[in-house]
């Protein structure tokens, strides 16, 4: 017999060891069985499930105060609620505990879904308090809509000097930042408020989000929302809003010192623990505003970690006692995990409880995930993740085989301008007719936004994509199949799992999402599958701190202590990804030492260093061979500066066609690859050798900048891309760093449509990345070595832009992408909706109405945004 100690309180009595009650886990797991033959559609016999006593453990659990166990108790008080309604439509007992249900966890956004419609509490005392707790949780200056209980604590934190939260993926992290941010501006703040966002998918959704909420007030009290730092309002007085990535945010910060920053808010901030070079641009940010007057208010936001306080070890000279922290594991809707080993025919549903697989379903001889997906996602917004863009593709045009075309004028609309923009035997455009899509890399803005609003309206039901995606946009998805627990080359760790299955499951129109797991082949582990449905994810640690950065630290102090900057021991020795990082903290480390400063990473690199080792690389590196910027070092810089003091410049521009010699470009392309050492930093792309000739990769790159920079839509870009291909089959057909085939063939629709997706990515990762960022120093040292502030052939703002128009680059200056710039530029329409008022170009109102729903969207958060800009 078990005897609970007299000191311990009724709620510990109660919920301590809750989990081991058999007679819940029987129930519970009924509940699961029962729900999951439903989905999968079998035969199987129902289980018995006694009603009543569920719906008490369900309100017991959601009335749990045990602070050990209460998120988990209120989550699984919520979920045996949910099954019962999904289980027992028409019963009103149980919509009614539901409703409890959800007003006891402090749920409010979840009783005002669609399938809470009508609740209302019986009992007097229980409406009475539920008024007033809702009351409590109202959003602040919104009448009927309300935060949950943790929504409504990470809200009062913000108000904290340091702050840093984690909680599920559906928790609403960014919506209560958003929401907080627009409440300081209307109570009539005049700061100057920073988000950082890890991806450029990001940037557009949550400025759309902060304009739509301000609208006119943006004017009214004189803030601008600013995502890059060409912005023309940038140029004027305002307060402003920066949405940006932290590389965008640093150049910035770098190049406008006059700029201050009172509020920072990191979203996404466990890209601080990942491997690679992008997590050493958050220290430097940190360390750059480290530098303000003031240091602003930092605020971090985490999916699922349990050690969300670590991310505040990132900002210079913090004490421990400064650091306020929140962790809540509570979400407002509910996952319910599915592992479906295809080779073995085994269908388990996943109990978080008792942390078992149990068996509910054997799949039919030769089902495949397309049947899969058939079956489970009917009539269901279903997003398919897939480890790799091959996969994507071959899998979405699998699925789509044996769908019938459908007969809607607005996948009909969108099918034909994804051929006329980007290639007439596109397969996306094919799949859209079926109701499928899928998403490899960049696409213009209009074709983007069409899709993921069609998805949203439930028009397209089924979207295939790799991680990408599924990071970057809230797609809001009833069911998600993982098809692989990779993601590219590497296995996807916890942190990123959780974070992926979070994005399932839709607050406004129910209150639960499903994720089904599958194993395809023998090749995947079943007992990987295992781990991360059962693995709780991890004590985080720095990315400066993890073992695969900490192992190579003597080597690259050996190396900055010989004098080697290019860090050629710990090259040898890291991974390519590993020395990504390690290079840039590198690059950080001499930068404090010669400046004298500590920071978090030369605090971690004195673990490491003597005195001796310290005073060596200093005389190495002395502060004219540093830099606050690291996206190149000071041996490429001394060589970037002494070829331009020797006549290089960018490829003229010549004639009313703008016409380039696309061997002269080339041929400066090849002289950057060895002025930046493309081969020794950029081995993977840039500095990648051609197979049969040494600069085939570069011709590749160079054909789809050049037709990139002269304003080209991306059909023509891409069938430059194919033409090229024709002309050097040899250059083989290629999937990121695998090489499909080894040559391409014309004829053959798959190759094209390998070229396109290729295409595709290369001008996100590639042109509008590290391209970008190399042109970027070359017009900088430019201008520095010419003593000018601007000059004419710019060719990193043509890269920016996407264009050598200066039309088109002002309109994207003001907010346009380069979609919507090119559409308006048409001459067809330059004259419709742009008019030239005193010198001064304006855009006519009309463009709100000019059919184009990508620039009518875009217009819309302009209007507010830049208003000098239009005119009736």
């Amino acid at each position: 017999m078990n005897l609970v100690p007299r000191n311990t309180t009724l709620a510990e009595a109660l919920y301590r060891d809750i989990e081991k009650n058999e007679y819940l886990q029987e129930i519970y797991g009924d509940l699961l069985y029962n729900y999951s033959i439903n989905l999968f559609h079998s035969d199987r016999r129902q289980r018995d499930i006694p009603i009543a006593d569920a719906l008490r453990f369900a309100d017991l659990l959601a009335k749990s105060t045990y602070p050990m166990t209460a998120d988990r108790d209120h989550l699984w008080g919520q979920e045996i609620a949910i099954l019962l309604r999904l289980l027992y439509p028409e019963d009103e007992a149980v919509k009614y505990y539901l409703g409890s249900v959800l007003s006891s966890v402090g749920n409010y956004r979840g009783l005002m879904s669609k399938t809470m419609e009508g609740f209302h509490s019986e009992d007097f005392f229980d409406s009475v308090y539920y008024e007033y707790d809702k009351e409590e949780h109202r959003i602040p200056g919104k009448e009927k809509e309300y935060f949950f209980n943790d929504q409504m604590m990470v809200y009062k934190g913000l108000k904290e000097k340091f702050f840093s939260y984690s909680g599920p993926t559906s928790m609403g992290k960014s919506f209560v930042v958003q929401t907080y941010i627009q409440q300081q501006i209307e109570n009539g703040s005049t700061e100057n408020f920073a988000i950082l966002v890890p991806t450029k998918a990001l940037i557009n959704e949550v400025k759309s989000n902060m304009i739509g909420v301000l609208q006119g007030k943006l004017k009214d009290l004189n803030y601008r929302v600013v995502t890059a730092s060409g912005d023309l309002v940038l140029q004027q007085d305002h307060h402003f809003i920066f949405i940006m990535t932290p590389e965008r945010l640093l150049h910035m910060l770098i190049e406008r010192e006059n700029i201050c920053i009172d509020f920072l808010f990191i979203d996404e901030a466990h890209k601080i623990s990942s491997r690679g070079g992008r997590s050493s641009y958050y220290y430097k940010v940190l360390t750059q505003i480290g530098k303000m007057q003031q240091l602003p208010t930092v605020i971090f936001a985490s999916p699922n970690i349990p050690n969300p306080e670590i991310y505040m070890k990132a900002i210079p000279g913090i004490e421990k006692t400064q650091m306020k922290k929140l962790k809540s594991k509570f979400a407002p809707v509910c996952q319910f995990k599915y592992f479906l080993n295809v080779p073995e025919r085994g269908g388990y549903y996943y109990n978080d409880y008792s942390k078992k697989l149990e068996r509910c379903y054997t799949l039919p001889e030769g089902q495949e995930l397309c049947d899969i997906v058939a079956m489970v996602g009917y009539d269901k917004q279903n997003v398919v993740y897939c480890s790799s863009r091959k996969s994507v593709l071959e899998q979405a045009v699998k699925y789509a085989q044996n769908i019938t075309p459908k007969d809607d004028s607005e996948l009909i609309s969108l099918a034909a301008e994804i051929r006329k923009e980007v290639h007439d035997d596109c397969y996306l455009a094919d799949l859209i007719l079926r109701g499928v899509a899928y998403h490899v890399g960049y696409l213009p803005a209009n074709i983007r936004l069409r899709i993921e609003k069609s998805f949203e309206k439930g028009v397209l039901r089924t979207i295939f994509c790799t991680s990408t995606l599924v990071e970057g946009v809230n797609l809001p998805a009833d069911n998600l199949f993982i098809t692989s627990y990779r993601n590219g080359l590497s296995n996807m760790d916890e942190v990123d799992f959780r974070n992926l299955i979070g994005r399932v499951g839709r607050i406004k129109y129910n209150l639960y999402g499903n994720v089904v797991l599958l194993r395809l082949d023998d090749k995947l582990k079943t007992e990987r599958y295992k781990e991360l449905l059962t693995n709780d994810v991890p004590l985080q640690e720095l990315s400066i701190e993890i073992k695969n950065n900490t192992d190579c630290m003597s080597a690259l102090i050996k190396d900055l202590t010989d004098g080697d900057i290019e860090m050629s021991t710990c090259h040898e020795k890291a991974t390519e990804t590993d020395f990504e990082a390690l290079r840039k903290f590198g690059l950080i480390l001499i930068r404090d030492l010669a400046n004298g400063d500590r920071t978090p990473v030369s605090q971690k690199f004195e673990e490491y260093l003597t005195d001796k080792q310290k005073r060596r690389i200093i005389e190495n590196f002395p502060i004219e061979s540093t830099s606050d910027d690291i996206t190149i070092s000071h041996d490429q810089a001394d060589k970037l500066h002494d070829a331009i003091i020797q006549g290089l410049h960018y490829p003229e521009i010549n004639g009313e066609n703008d016409e380039v010699d696309f061997e002269e470009l080339v041929d400066f392309m090849m002289k950057l690859r060895r002025i930046f050492k493309w081969d020794i930093y950029e081995k993977e792309t840039l500095g990648r050798p051609g197979t049969n000739k040494f600069d085939s990769v570069m011709r590749w790159y160079s054909t789809i900048l050049l037709r990139w920079i002269r304003g080209n839509g991306l059909q023509v870009l891409v069938s430059s891309a194919i033409s090229f291909k024709e002309k050097n089959p040899n250059t083989g057909v290629w999937s990121g760093k695998y090489r499909v085939d080894e040559i391409y063939n014309p004829n053959s629709k798959y190759h094209k449509n390998l070229v396109i997706a290729e295409s595709l990515s290369v001008i996100e990762s590639v042109l509008l990345f590290s391209i970008a960022n190399y042109f970027r120093k070359f017009s900088l040292e430019y201008k520095s070595v010419h003593q000018v502030d601007n000059f004419d052939n710019d060719w990193y703002e043509f890269v920016e832009y996407g264009t050598i128009n200066p039309d088109t680059i002002f309109l994207q200056q003001n907010g346009f992408s380069r979609e919507a710039s090119l559409f308006i530029q048409k001459p067809s329409n330059y004259s419709k909706y742009m008019v030239v008022v005193e010198s001064v170009k304006k855009i006519k109102l009309s463009i709100l109405e000019c059919g184009n729903i990508g620039v009518e969207t875009e217009a819309a958060d302009i209007q507010y945004n830049v208003p000098e800009l239009f005119i009736e």
